[in-house]
């Protein structure tokens, strides 16, 4: 029998590197996502426009998908230990220079800089991969990403507080200036106080970077066009500031932007290239394989999960304003319930992975997403607040329980490539983000849910069709040449 996970008992090292690593995971969040409640603050203390406030929200999230990418990438070759230390520190000081930045330009390139620190979420799922056995890792993955991504609404909770009591109308100053120094403090400490694997445990790294080494010809097709949806997403954010719906930025600017994408995609390609041409010539033994199919269906269901997150906590309190006319408190109330799902739902997600299996825990959570928001599809300004209200809900715990059960099976595919296929899994979450709320702006309400619930419907077929259960173990190669066998079951 599994032992229990006992996540109060601190005389273990595991469990003390699991809550040190929530924490400094929260720490990430507060200073990248509390830009969202501090807005306000910043658009009357400065005159910001409502585009140019829009437009720093936007550049908020822009770096995170390259940035998870690369961050995925770093981590399999220096360790989570250095890696989570650098983020927290580097993102503090580009946050500080942030707060007290004066002219909107200076800010926009700071806030755009300022989203490569929404990637620290990939190192902690390195580090608790090493830290836990298969049998656990559901459920301490899901605690980690659920208690960490409350960050948001810890910043939210205390940094307007901050900011309307502290300094007049430079208080946002203050309170962002507090967040990062806090979080830069916290990085130093987290360097001295953990380890990347426990005492005698080998961390692996792959054995070349740039890109994942794939075991298939095939799998090498697959991950080529893994990439396309990336810099789609990018080029989406560009096509949203481009004169053609926001202009705030030129045509020329925008031309050359896109350029940039296909340049920077066709580089890609050739260096995933350079990494795995070996397999046309010497098959992988079947000792090495692992399925990229498994890494694909992955990277879908989280753009399903994490990106309907994102984009209905960013307009349930909007939503039920305008059709419903509840007063902004009540509606900004009730939407607040969405984000605090999180620390039970996403852990409870990795716990019953634990408990049943990783595939079948995705089959049930996407189910449960299709229905609840399927359902939504059809909602009418007539119907009952409590009843829409209650089906956002539902659904908000079968997309966070699902976020929770993609990374309890991402770090049982390939060990020493756990950080570039959580790094890319976590960036196609905010590729889901940036495609809902695009089409959030587009249609109404109903058809947002339902191209939700559709979208949803379509990864729980490859989940049904073609995702395999993790089954027996996985071989990563020691320094010495020897071959170690790690249980994934």
């Amino acid at each position: 029998m599994a032992e229990r996970l006992n996540i109060f008992n601190l005389s273990k090292p595991n469990i003390r590197i699991l809550h040190y690593t929530w924490f400094a995971f929260f720490m990430t969040f507060v200073v990248w996502l509390g830009l969202g409640p501090m807005m306000p603050f910043i658009k009357e203390a400065l005159d910001l426009t409502d585009q140019q406030a829009k437009v720093l929200l936007i550049l908020n999230v822009a770096m995170t998908i390259p940035a998870r990418i690369i961050v995925g990438m770093l981590v399999d070759k220096y360790g989570p230990r250095i890696m989570f230390s650098s983020i927290l520190i580097l993102g503090g000081a580009i946050s500080i220079a942030f707060a007290w930045a004066d002219d909107y330009e200076t800010l926009a390139v700071l806030r755009f800089l300022s989203g490569f620190i929404g990637a620290g979420f990939v190192v902690g799922i390195r580090m608790i991969s090493e830290w836990f056995p298969a049998r656990q890792t559901g459920t301490a993955q899901g605690i980690y990403g659920g208690w960490g991504n409350f960050g948001s609404a810890g910043a939210a909770m205390t940094l307007p507080f901050i900011a309307a009591n502290f300094g007049g109308d430079e208080g946002w100053r203050y309170a962002i200036t507090f967040a990062s120094i806090a979080a830069m403090a916290y990085g130093a400490l987290y360097y001295f106080i953990v380890s990347n694997t426990p005492k005698g445990s080998t961390y692996f790294k792959p054995k070349k970077s740039g890109g994942m080494e794939v075991t298939s010809v095939g799998d090498l097709v697959i991950y080529i066009l893994m990439n396309i949806p990336l810099y789609a997403a990018l080029a989406l954010l560009t096509w949203k500031l481009s004169p053609v719906k926001m202009g705030l930025i030129s045509t020329a600017m925008a031309d050359i932007v896109y350029l940039v994408l296909v340049a920077l995609f066709l580089f890609q390609t050739w260096k995933i290239w350079s990494i795995n041409k070996h397999i046309l010539k010497e098959p992988v033994p079947e000792l090495h394989r692992y399925k990229f199919k498994q890494v694909a269906i992955l990277d879908w269901a989280y753009l399903v999960t994490f990106g309907t997150e994102l984009a209905v906590v960013s307009m349930l309190a909007m939503f039920y304003v305008s059709w419903f006319d509840i007063p902004k408190v009540s509606a900004a109330l009730l939407a607040g319930i969405y984000p605090f799902i999180n620390l039970v739902a996403r852990p409870g997600g990795g716990w019953i992975s634990d408990k049943i299996g990783r595939k079948l825990t995705l089959m049930i959570v996407f189910a449960g997403i299709t229905a609840s928001f399927v359902a939504l599809g059809f909602v009418d300004k007539d119907w009952p607040v409590i009843m829409v209200v209650g089906l956002t809900i539902i659904g908000g715990i079968f997309s966070k329980a699902g976020s929770g059960a993609v990374y309890a099976m991402v770090p049982l595919i390939q060990r020493r490539m756990t950080g570039q296929i959580a790094g890319m899994a976590g960036a196609f979450g905010n590729v889901g983000a940036v495609m809902f709320l695009t089409v959030n702006s587009l249609v109404d309400y109903d058809q947002f849910f339902m191209f939700i619930g559709l979208i949803s419907a379509f990864v729980f077929l490859l989940i049904v069709v073609f995702l395999d259960e993790p089954e027996g173990q996985m071989a990563e190669v020691l320094p010495d040449g020897t071959v170690e066998m790690i249980d994934v079951k």
